[in-house]
């Protein structure tokens, strides 16, 4: 381009006329003014502005551009004056160079995930001697209803002892006390750090989350936490020797606080502090090396970076935190003493012993011994296996129990939260672990039933679910697409969602405040004709009103003037355009006398992709049931191996059933970067695509063999990847190079629902590259080898991180690296020796 042109369009200084260049090209007309708004004026959209971004980052001569600084700084003159460096501003050192352990062998990963897999054949075994001796203890019984209830109660009661102690005596026994360290990835050493790791987060004191009893769990495992601590999070610490809480603190849900990260093929164990009577707000991320000082808050959708502090009694919040005025702890303490709590442990744990575990044998026992064709059926003698009847009766019984679950839990989920919601007053304070806070809980279990979220989300019957279950909805506009499949709340009988508003994936309504004595209910309202991207925690003091954008992971403001009429971005959140000229190219197609045909025609295929849900879900649980009876009818002449071995098959059959189901649901061709409004149908074929995905078992988290799952599943995988439990949407197309670092709560998505349209696109990660803790990477993005993304990061569509960059933040920016990260040590050999002298 003819640098000429550029001046005659105003440019007074290099820079702005080497950006209006970059602009130029990239936005494909000739010339541009250096006072032409971006979006008002060029029609560009963030997708854009993310290229452009890319380009100026090759010019050496250029400062770095984030995409924040092109929607605060939206003209080529505004953005060159806040680029231009003041005189006073002190200069950066070089960064230091990002440490990279060694890549494994292969050899050492084979090993490894050889040993992993030997360990998980070693717990189904285990698991199934226990059922063994369990069973045939109950059968010995006397036959009474009393004497069979007693041994169920006590049978149930000594399982549920054993796998709430093995993690904790695994803990001891492998690791001693966690020290800050570093250990290898796929050395001998992690798998010790793997097998404690694994039977932590999995164990079911984990769903006691919120309760006193979840406390004593974590103390068993080596934290320091003090009085009055609730933790709401089922994101149970891992190396918890290292995790401090002061007393009084409150964690509230989804919260990261696992004390490791992974990073550049090691893992990297640190402390994380937190003074008294201290806030953590919802889906916040704490960082190794973090704390909080006494009476401090950090909001929801925030993070603390390795090395941040945050003062007494200040409050922060955004990814990475900073100061804010906002006041997170929404609600008075109430007297709670320790009696209460105790109180409460105990009838939590004499309901699980005498109520739940002999209603799991009962169940079990009564539906083969008091159904006549199974009594017959799995009676000893020659196998079942040849006779039709066999098939049969597992086809009728998964019927039943499939269909017939279904529609009594739709019966239980629309009345009884109901009910028990007359007990509880909005706006009215009650102390934690008594009467009113069982019922909250309950009506928060009840109401959050995944099933009929997933199975009605992203189509119109949502609407009318959500509305018996009691959001208030009126008056209903309806677009096709009002809720996505993942929508939960605190309470659904206090949420208000304005008409013509639509939500995509990820919503969660904070409806309910907490001290660590006491909670409160309250209204939260959502204005009209608002859109809500992917992964945001909206709470009941929310600022926003009507005609909104909030863009995927913002943090909600709370505090401040009502934003009505604009877009908001970030964490913490900053305007921008409520749309732009590219983005309101479907809008025609959602209005206008045609739309009624339209959202027919969305209506007709979400219904047949929901039959096909069902389907594929019951027949899921058909082959379970297969596999159960069959190893009923096995178990006398093959005892304990013929469970452990149904367990076994169980676990590979979900990988390889749910694989072909999703390829199944494109028609075997996969998906492709697409561009549409949601009243097409490549749309819907998406809709469809997205509810008959399925979930990977927890424990294939950190080997290869979910590496051998994303392969099945359309992922072009390089070599050893670690995945210690990141998702993702569409598989076939993201492309990830060797030696990947994947961390937990991490996602890739390759696509987005934006304002009545579906845009996707491809996604590469570069060869050792490191996704941290809870980030997010968008479509159309392309991350460089050996490239770092920080805890909690946006990465946003469009956009290229250069090789071995250090990105973080939301949205992610460059960041200064500390990450020769002195903060843990390199002072042991990281691939033999034991994490912790004991």
């Amino acid at each position: 381009m003819d640098h000429r042109a550029v001046d005659r369009a105003g440019a007074t200084t290099g820079t702005e006329g080497i950006l209006a260049e970059v602009l130029a090209g990239v936005v494909r007309v000739e010339r541009v003014s250096v006072d032409s708004h971006f979006f008002d004026d060029l029609g560009a959209d963030s997708m854009v502005m993310a290229q452009f971004c890319a380009r100026v980052r090759k010019h050496a001569d250029l400062p770095s551009v984030s995409i924040k600084d092109i929607y605060q700084h939206p003209t080529i003159r505004s953005l060159a004056a806040a680029l231009a460096p003041s005189s006073d501003t002190p200069v950066e050192p070089a960064q230091a160079a990002i440490e990279v352990a060694p890549p494994a062998g292969t050899r050492q990963y084979v090993l490894c995930g050889t040993l992993q897999v030997l360990i998980l054949l070693g717990y189904a075994y285990l698991a199934a001697l226990a059922v063994e001796l369990g069973v045939d203890w109950i059968s010995a019984g006397e036959k009474s209803l009393l004497d069979d209830y007693l041994r169920m109660a006590l049978v149930g009661g000594a399982g549920f002892v054993g796998v709430c102690a093995l993690p904790i005596l695994a803990k001891w026994v492998l690791i001693g006390r966690w020290r800050p360290r570093r250990i290898r990835i796929w050395s001998l050493t992690y798998v010790r750090f793997w097998v404690v790791k694994t039977l932590v987060t999995l164990n079911p004191l984990v769903l006691f989350a919120g309760s006193p009893l979840y406390v004593l769990y974590l103390r068993a495992l080596g934290a320091r936490i003090g009085r009055g601590v609730v933790i709401f999070s089922r994101h149970a610490p891992v190396c918890t020797d290292l995790l401090t809480i002061g007393d009084g603190t409150v964690i509230r849900k989804d919260t990261y606080l696992t004390c490791y990260r992974a990073r550049a093929g090691e893992i990297q164990t640190g402390a994380v502090t937190l003074g008294k009577d201290v806030f953590v707000g919802e889906k916040a991320v704490l960082d190794i090396e973090t704390s909080l000082g006494d009476g401090a808050q950090l909001g929801h959708t925030s993070s603390l970076h390795a090395g941040q502090a945050v003062p007494d009694g200040e409050r922060w919040h955004g990814s990475p935190a900073q100061p804010t005025g906002a006041y997170y702890l929404g609600v008075e303490p109430a007297g709670c003493g320790a009696g209460r709590r105790a109180a409460y442990t105990v009838l939590q744990v004499v309901s699980v012993l005498f109520f739940y575990a002999p209603l799991a044998f009962g169940g079990v026992d009564l539906l083969l011994a008091e159904v006549p064709v199974l009594v017959t059926l799995l009676e000893p003698g020659p196998s079942a296996f040849t006779s039709w009847t066999f098939y049969g009766a597992a086809l009728v019984t998964s019927f039943v129990l499939f269909f017939g679950a279904a529609l009594v839990g739709l019966l239980v989920v629309v009345t009884v939260p109901r009910m028990l919601n007359l007990a509880i007053k909005p706006d009215k304070v009650y102390r934690l672990y008594g009467f009113h806070y069982g019922v909250h809980r309950a009506i928060a279990r009840l109401t959050n039933w995944k099933f009929f979220i997933k199975l009605l989300g992203d189509s119109s019957y949502i609407v009318g679910y959500l509305h018996r279950l009691g959001y208030r909805l009126t008056p209903v506009v309806q677009t096709g697409a009002n809720f996505g499949k993942q929508v939960k709340h605190e309470t659904p009988y206090l949420v208000s969602v304005g008409s013509g508003t639509v939500i995509a994936d990820g919503l969660s309504i904070v409806n309910a405040d907490f001290s660590s004595s006491s909670f409160r209910v309250s209204r939260t309202s959502i204005g009209s004709r608002n859109f809500l991207g992917n992964e945001i925690v909206y709470p009941s003091q929310g600022r926003t009103g009507d005609n909104c954008l909030l863009a995927t992971k913002v943090m909600v403001p709370i505090d401040g003037e009502v934003r009505e009429g604009v877009g908001l971005l970030g964490s913490p959140s900053f305007e921008i355009p409520r749309t732009v000229e590219r983005d309101s190219r479907f809008h025609h197609l959602a209005t206008g006398p045609e739309l009624p045909g339209r959202l027919a025609a969305k209506n007709k295929h979400n219904a047949r992709t929901i039959g096909w849900h069902l389907l594929s879900r019951w027949f899921y649980v058909f082959v379970l049931t297969l596999i159960g009876f069959g190893a009923t009818d096995l178990y006398g002449s093959w005892g304990v191996p013929v469970i452990a071995l149904s367990l076994v098959l169980s676990v590979l059959f979900g990988v390889l059933y749910f694989t072909l189901v999703e390829r199944a649901a494109t028609g075997f061709r996969g998906t492709r970067p697409t561009s549409c409004s949601i009243y097409q149908i490549d749309c819907w074929r998406r809709e469809r695509f997205l509810k008959m995905t399925g979930h990977m078992h927890m424990a294939l988290n950190g080997t290869p063999l979910k590496n051998v799952a994303w392969r099945l599943l359309g992922v072009r995988l390089g070599k050893r990847l670690f995945d210690d439990g990141c998702t993702m949407a569409e598989k076939d197309m993201v492309t990830i190079g060797d030696d990947c670092t994947l961390n937990v709560g991490s996602s890739i998505q390759c696509h987005s629902l934006e304002d009545f349209a579906l845009k996707s696109d491809r996604t590469t990660i570069g060869s050792g590259c490191t996704i941290g803790t809870g980030a997010l990477v968008h479509y159309g993005v392309t991350m460089g080898d050996g490239a770092v993304l920080a805890p909690d990061s946006f990465l946003m569509k469009g956009e290229e991180m250069p090789q071995r960059a250090r990105w973080g933040g939301n949205p992610a920016r460059e960041m200064p690296d500390n990450s020769a990260d002195p903060l843990v040590p390199r002072n042991v050999d990281v691939g033999t020796v034991l994490v912790d002298e004991k």
